[in-house]
């Protein structure tokens, strides 16, 4: 049986919130991956089910290998369709946010959010979230907002409103954000929320297929010359850095999502137990990060490169040059090593932040 963990009283509370909104947008956070299209498009079909208007707006676009998934020709992109996603949120008078914990995390579309009057419902799962909403769910110990979304759909009573579409963009969100059930799931219950999706007809194999095992030649060759050519181990601190020049980018016609999971790929190197993965944008450094054995990646980001996320899964930015970048990631991985200890593993958050 599944425990319960969302108050019965935030539930009711977000279902009459749902049920009371004429205008409900559902957005998430700039660069949006599988799991904040998974919660998103989640609630968009389970909202359609019941005959609500409501409409799914993201920063920019989606990444190819997500299109497969329903109703994503639905979503309005922000840097494509600005007067519209301005009107709609203007006329929201709900706003649900998911897969992000801070306005910054929207980048310019996170302007109409902070001046929208609309009330505003949190729907989370990254540490510390920022008190901007109305109602905040926020569980950073859960795999994913998509499994958020799933347990609050059911304590809302709203789970044999769900179809196969909202169970689709559910699962996959949880697929995405742990690879296939094989990161950030050490709770059994996962499991049971996986089945209670399946239940609905989901296929479970082709979502694997489509969201992380296929991509085109252009990605398939860009991550080979990263691996090949821009790929650096430093055994003594057991890291490893790779990353993506704009003129790689460039030879190989980059789009969006062509670089996932190039971070997760130097770190399955023998012997290397966090991964940093750089890729140069039109106006900063992009930033990702990836461990194992609960090293603390977030902590790097959060005191260099303007971000955070999970223990073992953040990111964040740098304004430079990408050789400078590379040289900074050089520089602070001696302040880290304390990190790879053993007696580490298990600390809090606080105590990590505090040594």
């Amino acid at each position: 049986m599944i425990q319960k963990t969302i108050d019965d009283k935030h539930a009711v509370r977000f279902r009459r919130m749902l049920e009371s909104s004429g205008h409900i947008v559902i957005t998430c956070h700039v660069r949006p991956d599988g799991d904040a299209m998974g919660s998103t498009l989640g609630l968009y079909h389970l909202l359609k089910a019941l005959d609500k208007n409501a409409k799914v707006i993201t920063p920019d676009t989606p990444p190819q290998q997500l299109r497969f998934m329903p109703g994503i020709e639905d979503v309005v992109v922000y840097t494509r369709y600005q007067e519209y996603c301005k009107r709609l949120m203007r006329e929201a008078d709900l706003i649900v946010c998911c897969d992000f914990n801070r306005i910054s995390r929207q980048e310019l579309l996170g302007e109409l959010l902070e001046e929208s009057k609309a009330a505003k419902v949190l729907i989370d799962h990254h540490l510390g979230p920022e008190p901007f909403a109305d109602l905040t769910f926020s569980f950073p110990e859960m795999s994913s907002a998509s499994e958020v979304m799933f347990r609050l759909i059911a304590a809302m009573g709203l789970y044999t409103a769900m179809d196969l579409d909202s169970a689709t963009c559910l699962c996959t969100g949880i697929i995405t954000d742990t690879k296939n059930l094989s990161v950030n799931c050490n709770n059994p219950e996962l499991y049971l929320v996986m089945l209670e999706l399946m239940k609905k007809g989901v296929d479970k194999s082709a979502i694997v297929k489509k969201a992380l095992h296929t991509h085109s030649l252009n990605s398939m060759q860009l991550q080979a010359l990263a691996m090949l050519n821009n790929l650096k181990l430093f055994r003594k601190h057991r890291a490893a850095l790779v990353w993506l020049s704009a003129e790689d980018l460039e030879r190989y016609s980059y789009e969006k999502g062509d670089s996932e999971g190039l971070v997760d790929r130097a770190g399955e190197v023998d012997g290397v137990t966090y991964s940093i993965f750089l890729r140069e944008d039109t106006d900063c450094i992009k930033v990702s990060t990836r461990s194992v054995d609960n090293f603390p990646v977030n902590l790097i980001c959060e005191k260099y490169f303007d971000g955070g996320g999970h223990r073992m899964a953040a990111g964040g930015k740098y304004h430079g040059s990408l050789q400078e970048c590379i040289r900074l990631c050089e520089k602070i991985m001696p302040e880290f090593d304390s990190y790879l200890e053993p007696e580490n593993r298990g600390a809090t958050y606080q105590e990590l932040k505090e040594k």
